[in-house]
């Protein structure tokens, strides 16, 4: 007779809720030989009130083996389609050469954003006193090197093929333009952690990467580049996390204390203005440089900050007291104008930037005038006509001076008068007996409200103007920058429009 010992019962697999609570939360703390606010330096002095951390709720309750795994099957798709485009000399489908100068732009001014963004929120993920925060703000540390990595290694397949996109990041501290970008999270990083959050979490991912990794992701994708459409709509999936933990973090603090809604109501303004700032650079990628655009920036703005954002969000937050950013009506107002002036400005100082310009072609003109018949034909149809009979005679138009820039958004002061838009507009603030310029209300706005943060702005034309940046002459000044021979001026006879026209001229390419 056998006996048959008894077989274990089967362990009971976990709820979901129960198992990130065990490898999240349930590995937190307390300290015993050091108090919390040592521990936890940075979460007072910005006067937010946090009572619980355990109400921060994470809506998607990943672990880091599920993120792991969810984010490996989407690096492999991607990088699929990257070894596809480039055994298949996918860079010869493109709709043109010119297409890359927005490329170019991309990895100079988003790329190191990227990286400055998994720097602090790795930063946040030591500092934010919640487990369940901490643990947010490391995915979407990893998520912001993944970006960075995924970005540089599909954007890398050109630098075999075309100029301008070698030292990118150097040229990200230096070059005039880039400032736009690099003051806005040198801004961000150099606030508390909840400003930060307010910053990159809500401003930055809500109005910012949607205009970014949507409308142009589809016009990368109508002009030939998959791989760069790939992966903006893999960083997507992420982004859209990002914008989810970004509203939970604005809610939670909202919850906590009614003391926090005037603070937070303060950075919602600053950081607004200062993301719309920014966009003015995807408004000019979007309206110009795509070589066959599929939206214009003013159809995507009303899409997606008018329609989603404004009309979507702003009514949830009401209810916590929340209003919509100040100088929200000189935004909307600006919508017809803010790619046109932008990339007047780019076109205008190519000469001295790392990626070439080239004048709208009537095909082109005739679709800005559809897209904006309120205004384009009337205010820049005009201009680009002029450059069109200058270039016609053999010339080509480069302001040879150096711009004047916002003390704040640190773009070229450029911007028009709602009342007058012939006219520059033209803020002064006066501080410790100086005098400082910005280029709007919400910038004068922003550099009244802590004129000690903003008179240390490192703004480069000044940089330029003081022998700060290699000499003081123009080609002292780029190789300073990092920027060769063929990087920058006019796009028509430059190398990559003669590399173009060569791969795409059988008698050229066969040596006939």
């Amino acid at each position: 007779m056998s006996i048959e010992s008894p077989r274990a019962a089967p362990r009971k697999k976990l709820p979901l809720k129960e198992r990130y609570a065990l490898l999240t939360r349930d590995l937190d703390w307390e300290p015993s030989y050091v108090d919390r606010e040592q521990l936890y330096p940075f979460t007072r002095y910005e006067g937010i009130k946090v009572h619980d951390w355990d109400g921060w709720q994470d809506p998607f309750r990943l672990t880091v083996d599920a993120y792991c795994k969810y984010q490996a099957e989407k690096d492999r798709r991607l990088y699929a389609v990257l070894d596809g485009f480039a055994q298949g000399q996918g860079h010869l489908t493109l709709s043109d050469a010119s297409y890359l100068n927005s490329i170019k732009l991309f990895i100079q001014a988003v790329t190191p954003l990227e990286y400055a963004a998994h720097r602090h929120f790795a930063f946040l993920a030591r500092h934010l006193e919640g487990p369940a925060p901490r643990f947010a703000a490391l995915c979407q540390s990893i998520d912001e090197l993944r970006h960075t990595q995924t970005q540089i290694h599909t954007i890398s397949n050109y630098n075999k093929y075309y100029s301008g996109f070698h030292s990118w990041s150097k040229m990200h501290d230096r070059v005039w333009y880039l400032a736009i970008s690099k003051s806005f999270f040198d801004d961000a990083m150099s606030a508390g952690p909840f400003e930060f959050l307010i910053a990159i979490s809500f401003s930055f991912e809500y109005l910012l990467t949607n205009l970014l990794f949507v409308p142009f992701m589809s016009g990368a994708s109508f002009n030939g580049d998959t791989p760069t459409m790939s992966f903006g709509f893999s960083a997507q999936s992420d982004e859209s996390r990002h914008m989810t933990l970004g509203l939970e973090a604005i809610k939670f603090l909202l919850e906590q204390d009614e003391d926090n809604v005037p603070i937070i109501q303060d950075w919602v303004d600053k950081w607004f203005w200062r993301a719309y700032r920014l966009s003015g650079l995807v408004a000019a990628m979007m309206d110009y440089m795509l070589p066959k655009p599929v939206m214009s920036w003013k159809e995507a703005f009303e899409l997606y900050f008018e329609d989603q954002m404004l009309g979507g969000l702003f009514p949830d937050l009401d209810f916590y007291g929340i209003r919509p950013p100040r100088h929200v009506d000189d935004a909307i107002a600006e919508k017809e104008h803010l790619s046109h002036q932008v990339y007047k400005i780019l076109h205008n100082f190519s000469s001295v930037a790392a990626f070439t310009t080239k004048t709208p072609d009537h095909v082109h003109l005739d679709w800005l005038s559809e897209q904006y018949p309120g205004t384009f034909d009337t205010y820049y149809r005009p201009t680009w006509e002029k450059h069109q009979r200058i270039e016609a005679g053999g010339g080509r138009m480069f302001f040879r001076g150096l711009p004047q820039q916002c003390q704040v958004c640190q773009l070229a002061i450029s911007f028009t008068e709602q009342d007058d838009r012939r006219k520059i507009s033209f803020r002064r603030s006066e501080f410790r007996s100086e005098t400082f310029h910005t280029c709007s209300n919400g910038c004068k706005w922003i550099f009244d409200r802590e004129p000690e943060k903003y008179v240390q702005a490192w703004l480069p034309v000044h940089q330029i103007l003081k022998g700060d940046c290699g000499g003081p002459t123009i080609p002292d000044v780029l190789a300073w920058y990092g920027i060769q021979t063929g990087d920058n001026g006019e796009y028509n006879g430059s190398p990559d429009e003669q590399f173009w026209r060569a791969w795409h001229n059988p008698s050229l390419r066969h040596g006939e």
